[in-house]
């Protein structure tokens, strides 16, 4: 089968546009080492057969339920996420690296948010602007001087990393209140399984299938040192929330129940489950809920989807919250552009992944900069995810631009911007041919007792020719991450 060699520049200059990289294939259109076998093997697959493999791979999803909800108009929409049957494939040595430069940032990501809630000494030493991090709506005062087992604030992360045209990973944004996608993540390895069953078999790829293993036991090392079987529980906003599938799917290979608000009782401090059997009392709640909604005599007074009385339980140390409370101020995205500070502030050390170029329109100087420069920019709500509040400048008309140019200047904290940068590209099957499109990566990092990658990840693909955009919700997908083996050079056919 055919396999297209080309990149969309959508009408932008070549002179301001760089060529992205391209995960399978050299700028002399030769195959990289690692992905030859799988190359070798899809190049001898007809369009029919392709196509046909793509089906296997959907009719799985819809099998086994793995949907996500589009919200718009007057309805919504639950489908299955679309999802490329090709792997995305990274060598091992590269994946130390990213390892490696995952577990820095959440050691010091968590080192920052026990300082801010507690003595506050960076904020003291001027190493991140006070008022940047005090008046972040995400910052949770209720937080400050409680006790986090382990300083373990980010117990479940989802950085998005994106490979610059040089080829070297950065890290675009952190992921540190409520991360999601990591079902898709497992649900993808297994539908791979299913479509390239001897490719796979022969490719050396790093097991993921016991991250609900990894998860349950981050869990209950947040309460094992005073619950020796500290009895865990997925706490849900309900069947309406866009990711339900995942909550559901979690808990249920966790072996835990899946509770929503009103199946919560606190009585004395202490938090308990409805049963058919009475009461159960709860030690270790991972939340997928936001913390605006967690406790209505704390946070908002018209949530239904917490539990009266939580956060006071919480504060009493009788239950643990996973992600905790407050985490969100970490992944601010006016923050991100501390995280090297940060890093070498607590551990000494360079940042082995680097950031991108940010600018925060808060400073006046950059505020300027960025107005000059709305046409070559991607311009960002601090508080805003999922790809929207967002301005990609040259992708945008004059009057887009216009207006987020009087949003900038009337709100100018609320916003950062960062060169728009072109995703690398990796091949996906669209409409019978094999086209590059742009693709991130979003790995899953476990913090408890002890840090913990997971050696795969969620990729995400901006479907749409030419999109940089990668959200489910906005037009993307997703695929197989197929990490090999230290030993493994190749993918066999």
């Amino acid at each position: 089968m055919t396999i297209a060699h080309e990149h969309d520049a959508q009408d932008i200059p070549a002179a301001t546009w760089p060529t992205p990289y391209d995960e399978m294939l050299t700028a002399l259109g030769e195959t990289r080492g690692h992905y030859a076998g799988l190359h070798q093997r899809i190049s001898a697959l007809s369009q029919a057969e392709m196509s046909e493999r793509q089906k296997t791979l959907e009719r799985f999803f819809l099998l086994q339920g793995i949907t996500f909800t589009v919200y718009g108009g007057e309805s919504s929409t639950e489908r299955i996420i679309p999802t490329d049957v090709l792997p995305r494939i990274i060598p091992g040595a590269e994946w130390g690296r990213i390892e490696a430069g995952l577990t820095q940032r959440l050691r010091a990501l968590n080192m920052f948010l026990a300082d801010i809630y507690g003595p506050q000494q960076i904020l003291m030493d001027g190493i991140v602007p006070r008022e940047l991090v005090l008046g972040a709506p995400s910052y949770r005062r209720e937080m400050q001087n409680l006790y986090v087992p382990h300083q373990a604030y980010a117990n479940v992360c989802g950085s998005d990393l994106i490979r610059q045209p040089d080829g070297e990973f950065a890290v675009l944004e952190d992921n540190l209140r409520v991360p999601s996608g990591v079902s898709y993540m497992l649900a993808n390895r297994e539908a791979s399984r299913r479509t390239f069953p001897s490719s796979f078999r022969e490719a050396r790829v790093r097991p993921i299938d016991r991250y609900p293993d990894l998860l349950l036991a981050t869990l209950k090392s947040m309460a094992a040192d005073w619950r020796p079987n500290p009895q865990i529980v997925v706490l849900t906003p309900g069947v309406y929330n866009s990711a339900y599938y995942e909550h559901a799917y979690l808990a249920r290979l966790m072996g835990c129940p899946l509770v929503e608000g009103r199946d919560l009782v606190v009585h004395d401090n202490l938090v308990y489950m409805r049963t058919t059997t009475g009461l159960r009392r709860i030690d270790v709640i991972y939340r997928r809920v936001d913390d605006d909604f967690i406790d209505p005599l704390t946070f908002r007074r018209d949530s239904g989807l917490g539990a009266a009385g939580l956060f006071n339980a919480y504060r009493a140390g009788n239950v643990v919250i996973c992600n905790a409370p407050g985490t969100g101020v970490a992944d601010d995205k006016a923050i991100y552009a501390y995280v090297p500070e940060i890093v070498r502030y607590y551990l000494g050390e360079d940042t082995i992944l680097p950031n991108v170029e940010t600018y925060l329109c808060r400073e006046p100087s950059q505020l300027s900069h960025v107005l000059a420069n709305l046409d070559k920019l991607v311009v960002k709500a601090v508080g805003a995810s999922g790809g929207y509040g967002m301005l990609v400048g040259p992708h945008a008309s004059r009057a887009e631009r216009e207006a987020f140019a009087l949003a900038l200047q009337a709100d100018p904290a609320n916003y950062v911007a960062q060169p728009t940068i072109q995703l690398s590209t990796a091949p996906c099957l669209v409409d019978g041919r094999i086209e590059p499109r742009h693709v991130d990566l979003r790995p899953f990092i476990l913090s408890g007792e002890k840090i913990v990658v997971t050696p795969g990840a969620l990729t995400r693909v901006a479907l749409r020719k030419g999109s940089l955009v990668v959200n489910s919700s906005q037009g993307g997908g997703s695929k197989d991450t197929w990490v090999l083996d230290d030993g493994a050079a190749e993918v066999a056919p």
